[in-house]
C-alpha cells in the first residue's frame, strides 16, 4: 500500500505530523509512505507549485494524503505558478472529479455551532461536488473594451456526460445512507444548471431506491442554516459546492472538523484512487506556531484508509478515537479550547 504525503504551505506540514502518528500508531503492515512539495512550497524549491516530480509521485500512489496550500508571498505570481494550482492540477492530471464532504455535529460541540442547538444536533449529511469542470476550469480572461472599460470573465460550463458521473457517484452515495439526495442548482437563470437537472432526473431512473429532490442554491444556502437535518446528500457543481460545504463547516462548528476526499475512477488493488484533505486552507497568521487543529487532517486520513485502502476497521477507530477527543474536552482554539496542535494529536492517539 502506497500513500504520498504533501504537506504543502503554512499549517500544512503541522497537521500533517499528527496525521503522521496517528498513521503509524495503526501500524499496518505492508504500507509504504512517500513524501513530495507541493504549493508554494514547491514553486520555492522547484520554481512551480506542482512539480513533475510530485505529480509522478502522486500517480504511483494508491493514494494522496494532501495538507494545505497557499502563501502570501506567492500572491503576486502569474495565476499558473500560484500555490494553489498545485491541488487544481492534481485534481485535473488525476481524473479526481468526486469531491465528497461529510458534515456532521459531533456530540457535545451543539453550543459551538452558529445555530441554535437543537438545530445544529441534526445535522449529518454529505456533500457530492463536481470537481473538474465549472468556471474554474472553463475559459477565463482579463480585457478592455472598446470604451477602455476592463472586464473579467469566467466561462461556466458542463457536458451532460460529467453531470452523469457525479450523479452516479450521489446516488450510490445516498443508496448507502438515509436515501435522500437533493441535487442543488441554479436551473432558473443558468442553461448549465438546466443541463444539470435534467441529466440528473435522467439518471435518477436507474436508482428509484433513492428519494431525488431539487434546490435553487440560495434556497439550499438559507435552508443550510434554517434546517440542515433535512439533507442526507447534497450534489451540486464546483462552483456552489465549493461555497456550500464551507458554510456547512460553520454549521459543525469549526472548518477545522471537516474531511474531505477527492475520488475518480482508477480502482487500485486495495479500492478507488483518492486525494485526501482537510477543507480549511494553510491559515499562515498561525502557521509555525502549533495552534492549528490537526483533526480534519486525522479525519481525512480516516477517509483515505476507508475509500482508497478498504480499511473499514481502521477508519472507524480513528473516527470514534476523535469523536472521544471532542467529548472529553480536549478543544482547540478554533473551538473556544486552548489546546495546541501537538496536544490534540496526543490527545487523539491516547483514545485510538
Amino acid at each position: 500500500m502506497k500513500i504520498a504525503l504533501f504537506p504543502g504551505d503554512g499549517i500544512g506540514p503541522e497537521i500533517m505530523g499528527e496525521a503522521r502518528r496517528v498513521l503509524d500508531a495503526i501500524d499496518l503492515r505492508g504500507l509504504v509512505l512517500f513524501e513530495g512539495d507541493v504549493g508554494g512550497a514547491a514553486y520555492r524549491r522547484y520554481g512551480h507549485p506542482l512539480p513533475p516530480e510530485t505529480l509522478d509521485m502522486a500517480k504511483a500512489a494508491d493514494a494522496v494524503l494532501f495538507g494545505a496550500v497557499g502563501d502570501p508571498a506567492c500572491d503576486n505570481l502569474e495565476r499558473h505558478l500560484r500555490p494553489e494550482q498545485a491541488i487544481l492540477g492534481l485534481r485535473s492530471q488525476l481524473g479526481l472529479f468526486a469531491n465528497l464532504r461529510p458534515a456532521t455535529m459531533f456530540p457535545g460541540l451543539e453550543d459551538m455551532s452558529a445555530l441554535r442547538p437543537e438545530v445544529a444536533s441534526q445535522i449529518d449529511l454529505l456533500i457530492v461536488r463536481e470537481l473538474n469542470g465549472d468556471v474554474y476550469f472553463g475559459e477565463k480572461a482579463m480585457r478592455v473594451l472598446d470604451d477602455g472599460r476592463r472586464q473579467g470573465y469566467d466561462f461556466m460550463s458542463y457536458a451532460e456526460d460529467e453531470v452523469r458521473r457525479i450523479a452516479h457517484v450521489a446516488f450510490r452515495a445516498a443508496q448507502g445512507r438515509k436515501g435522500k439526495l437533493c441535487s442543488v442548482d441554479k436551473a432558473n437563470v443558468l442553461e448549465t444548471s438546466q443541463l444539470w437537472r435534467d441529466v440528473v432526473i435522467e439518471t435518477h431512473a436507474e436508482y428509484p431506491d433513492v428519494e431525488l429532490s431539487h434546490m435553487y442554491v440560495d434556497n439550499a444556502a438559507m435552508q443550510l442554516v434554517r434546517n440542515p437535518g433535512q439533507f442526507d446528500v447534497v450534489v451540486t457543481g464546483n462552483l456552489f459546492g465549493d461555497i456550500l460545504s464551507d458554510q456547512a463547516s460553520m454549521c459543525v462548528g469549526s472548518i477545522g472538523l471537516l474531511a474531505s476526499a477527492a475520488l475518480g475512477e482508477r480502482q487500485t488493488d486495495f479500492g478507488t484512487f483518492g486525494m485526501y484533505e482537510p477543507i480549511h486552507g494553510s491559515a499562515p497568521d498561525i502557521a509555525g506556531q502549533g495552534k492549528a487543529n490537526p483533526m480534519a487532517m486525522i479525519l481525512s486520513l480516516a477517509m483515505l484508509l476507508r475509500h482508497s485502502l478498504g480499511l473499514e476497521a481502521e477508519a472507524a477507530r480513528i473516527e470514534a478515537a476523535v469523536g472521544k477527543t471532542l467529548e472529553d474536552g480536549v478543544l482547540g482554539a478554533d473551538l473556544g479550547g486552548s489546546a495546541g496542535t501537538s496536544e490534540v494529536g496526543d490527545a487523539v492517539l491516547a483514545r485510538l
